[in-house]
């Protein structure tokens, strides 16, 4: 009788536990529903005008002519050759900056993980270029380095008895690429930085006592060791190369071949009123950008686990 009876006079209690326990839920998250509401009115709710507007021709400049088209400005988008060079633009653009930044933040991290004197004074000065704005970075090169009267390159090639190339016009592609590599290196180093500093020390000092050199700690322990960091370097950085606008604007205003998908956006947009077909280019870069972003929300918590498991 007093067996049975204890699960049944802890019954009750436990049914009154539930409702307090509930509230407590609801309690902390409640903190949260202000920042959340924010967050679907300022990008959820735009993106669905966005998709929506997508679906129709719709030309600002005769906004009653408006008609309900279906995948019609998608099928624009990817047929039209222009909208279609521009995409490559963007692929050629994301894939060429992202590589340089990795090799360049990849040689600069292994620098500043060596210890030497001033080494918190040139940390400093490699990560300020990631902590200028995108728009005076742009003017930055387009006025201080390019420009072929007083730039500060045909400056240099002067000195040394050098032609003086317009560097924009020459080669447009590169100047853009150029300005972005030195923007985002400081960001893949930093990055690259705390995958060193988080290698098994002893594991080096075991290889080097079994006579490896450098050359084999680097190949055999190091660069396994960074692949997940590379791979989240990668992602994350072209997730923002994809959507560059301000650097593409800012140095060639799209001209020269060097008009990526953003820029042919804004081009569409507010120079052609085609709202239409506008809308259908964004949402094709947004669903781009959410895929990269899916790729690296996985490696980042592959290196959470990573991390769990080996403390």
């Amino acid at each position: 009788m007093t067996a049975t009876a204890a699960p049944l006079a802890t019954a009750p209690a436990r049914a009154a536990r539930r409702p307090s326990a509930r509230l407590r839920a609801w309690a902390t998250r409640a903190p949260l529903m202000p920042a959340l509401v924010f967050l679907i009115v300022v990008t959820q709710l735009p993106f669905v005008a966005t998709l929506v507007i997508s679906f129709f021709d719709w030309n600002a400049l005769y906004p009653k002519a408006r008609r309900f088209t279906g995948l019609d400005n998608y099928r624009q988008v990817l047929t039209d050759a222009d909208l279609r060079h521009s995409v490559w633009t963007t692929v050629l653009l994301t894939v060429t900056v992202v590589l340089a930044s990795l090799v360049l933040g990849l040689a600069l991290a292994l620098l500043l993980d060596r210890r030497f004197r001033g080494r918190g004074v040139v940390r400093t000065l490699l990560i300020a270029p990631f902590l200028v704005v995108p728009v005076a970075a742009a003017l930055l090169w387009k006025h201080v380095l390019y420009n072929p009267e007083y730039g500060l390159l045909n400056g240099l090639l002067h000195y040394v008895g050098g032609p003086q190339p317009d560097w924009i016009s020459n080669t447009p592609l590169l100047a853009v690429e150029a300005s972005l590599v030195w923007q985002w290196t400081p960001f893949m180093m930093l990055i690259l930085l705390a995958g060193l500093q988080s290698r098994d020390h002893e594991q080096i000092e075991a290889a080097r006592v079994d006579g490896a050199n450098d050359w084999q700690v680097f190949r055999h322990l190091t660069l396994p060791h960074l692949r997940r960091y590379l791979e989240l370097g990668a992602l994350l950085g072209s997730i923002y190369i994809v959507q560059n606008f301000d650097a593409v604007f800012t140095i060639t205003s799209g001209g020269l071949g060097t008009a990526n998908l953003p820029y042919t956006v804004y081009q569409t947009f507010y120079q052609a009123h085609e709202n239409g077909l506008a809308s259908a280019a964004g949402v094709l870069v947004v669903i781009g950008s959410i895929i990269i972003a899916t790729f690296a929300l996985r490696v980042v918590s592959s290196l959470f686990r990573e991390e769990v498991s080996r403390a």
